[in-house]
Order: structure tokens, then sequence, then C-alpha cells
């Protein structure tokens, strides 16, 4: 089957949050790639993959978004 890329957790965490927050720049760039993710999507705080990745220190990742 199919897998919806960009679906949320219960916390609306999408995968490109996840890898953004944890510095998995080959993930990230993989899921951008795609064209199917949406790189503004807000969790439930309102926190987007570009910040999670910001606040985490993962510059790589921070160029990528």
């Amino acid at each position: 089957g199919k897998v919806d890329v960009d679906s949320k957790d219960q916390d609306g965490w999408t995968p490109l949050s996840l890898a953004a927050q944890s510095g998995h720049e080959a993930v990230v760039k993989l899921l951008l790639e795609t064209g199917k993710v949406d790189v503004d999507s807000k969790d439930q705080d309102g926190r987007t993959p570009l910040s999670l990745a910001a606040q985490n220190g993962h510059e790589a990742v921070v160029k990528l978004l």
C-alpha cells in the first residue's frame, strides 16, 4: 500500500517535523524531494519543522528548509 508522508501524529508532528527536530539531514532531504510534504506544517504548539531544527541547533537542516 501507499503511505502518506505528511501524516500527523496526535501532537501534530509530521515525519518532516521529527526528522528536522532530530537533525536527520538525509531524511529531511528525502522527504522534501517527494514534493508531498508541507514545510510550513505546524504542530499543536505552532512549531514548524524549521523552528524545531533551529531550536535544536541543526544548521544543515535549517539551510534545507
